[in-house]
C-alpha cells in the first residue's frame, strides 16, 4: 500500500435469506465505515459489498434499495445458492478489482462491527492478513462449545493448521487475495487457506453476540457437513488411519487362525457361532466404513478434475469513483454473467 495514500476498504457481507437483520447490518457497517473515514483511517471511496448467495426472501430487494439510498453499499446476486465459502469468494474476487483490503464478516452482527478499526490499524501496520477471534464461546450452548472444541483437536491432529475460535471475520490485503487466487481446489475450506498464505499476520480479539435477528444459517447438519468438508479437503490421515487398521486386523486375524489350528488339533472343539458372527459384522462394518471414506475422497476428486466454475453472477450493482478494472480470467474462476449491472 502506498503510504500516502488512504486505502479502500470492501466490507464483503455474505447473505442467505437475511431480509429480517440486514437493515440492521447496513446501519451497523455504514456507521462504522462513515467513523473511519472521518478518522481518516480508510479511503472514503471504500464500501459495503453484500452477496446475495440466492436468497429466497426479499434480500436482493433490500440490497438494491440500500444500494440507490446508501452511498457505501453495493451488491452483487448469485445466480443460485453456492454455499457461504462461495459466496465468500465472489464478494472477494469482485471487490479486489477495486480495493487495498478487505474484511469478511457475516450479516446476523455476531462478529463486534467495532474490531474492524482495530483491523484497520494492524492493517496500516504492515500486516496483510488480520484475523477475528472470539476471546470466549459464553453464548454457545454446552453442546455447541464442546463440539467446536473437538474440532479444532481433531483438526490440528489431522495436520490442518486452523486459528483457534476465528471463523470467517478476517482482513486481508489486496497481495493476499492474489496469492489466494492461486489457490484453485473446488472444495475450497477457506478456514484452512488462508493460514497457508505465508504473510505477515496479526490477530484482534473481540466477544461475540448474540444474533440481531432471523435464524443460524449453520444448523448442526451443516455444521457436521463442514467439519467432514475441512477434514478430507486438507488431510488423507483418515485414510492412512483406516489402512493401519486394516494391517492390525491382519495381524490380529493370523493369530487367531494359528490359535484356531491349534485349538483344533489338539482335540478341543469349542461353539464359537456368537463370536465369528459378531467379528463378521464388525469386520465388514469396517469395510463398508473403509469403502465410503475412500468413495468420499474419489467424489471430491471428481469434482475437482470438471474444473467448473465455484459460482456464477446473475447481476451486480456496483458504485465506484475509480472504475474498476474489468475482472478477467479470474484464478478462482468466476463467471460473470451478461446481465451484470454496473451503476
Amino acid at each position: 500500500m502506498n503510504s500516502n495514500r488512504l486505502p479502500v476498504l470492501t466490507i464483503v457481507v455474505p447473505c442467505y435469506n437475511e431480509e429480517e437483520v440486514l437493515m440492521i447490518t447496513a446501519r451497523e457497517l455504514t456507521s462504522i465505515l462513515k467513523e473511519m473515514i472521518s478518522e481518516t483511517l480508510i479511503s472514503p471511496e471504500s464500501s459495503i459489498l453484500f452477496v446475495d448467495d440466492g436468497s429466497m426472501d426479499k434480500t436482493w430487494e433490500l440490497i438494491t434499495a440500500l444500494h440507490k439510498t446508501n452511498h457505501h453499499a453495493n451488491g452483487i446476486k448469485l445466480a443460485k445458492n453456492a454455499g457461504h465459502q462461495n459466496a465468500l469468494l465472489a464478494g472477494m474476487d469482485t471487490a479486489k478489482a477495486y480495493s487495498d483490503c478487505i474484511i469478511t464478516i457475516d450479516a446476523d452482527l455476531q462478529d463486534d462491527v467495532q474490531a474492524i478499526r482495530q483491523f484497520i490499524h494492524k492493517y496500516r501496520a504492515g500486516h496483510d492478513v488480520v484475523y477475528g477471534i472470539r476471546r470466549e464461546r459464553k453464548n454457545d450452548t454446552a453442546f455447541k462449545r464442546h463440539t467446536a472444541q473437538w474440532f479444532y483437536r481433531v483438526m490440528e491432529k489431522m495436520g490442518v493448521e486452523l486459528i483457534y475460535n476465528h471463523a470467517d471475520y478476517r482482513l486481508l490485503s489486496k497481495r493476499a487475495l492474489e496469492e489466494l487466487g492461486r489457490y484453485r481446489e473446488r472444495n475450497f475450506f477457506m478456514r484452512g487457506v488462508v493460514p497457508l498464505l505465508g504473510f505477515s499476520s496479526a490477530e484482534v480479539y473481540y466477544d461475540r453476540k448474540e444474533r440481531a435477528a432471523g435464524e443460524s444459517k449453520y444448523p448442526l447438519r451443516k455444521m457436521l457437513a463442514f467439519a467432514f468438508d475441512g477434514i478430507t479437503s486438507f488431510s488423507i490421515k483418515p485414510i492412512r488411519f483406516l489402512t493401519i487398521s486394516g494391517f492390525l486386523f491382519l495381524v490380529f486375524s493370523a493369530i487367531a487362525g494359528i490359535f484356531a489350528l491349534v485349538q483344533k488339533f489338539n482335540g478341543y472343539t469349542v461353539p464359537g457361532w456368537t463370536s465369528i458372527i459378531l467379528s463378521i459384522w464388525f469386520i465388514g462394518g469396517l469395510q463398508l466404513m473403509g469403502i465410503g471414506l475412500v468413495g468420499e475422497y474419489v467424489g471430491k476428486v471428481f469434482k475437482e478434475v470438471k474444473h467448473r466454475p465455484r459460482y456464477g453472477i446473475d447481476s451486480g450493482l456496483i458504485r465506484n469513483t475509480t472504475q474498476p478494472k474489468k475482472p478477467s480470467a479470474t484464478p478462482l474462476r468466476t463467471r460473470l454473467r451478461s446481465s451484470r449491472k454496473l451503476s
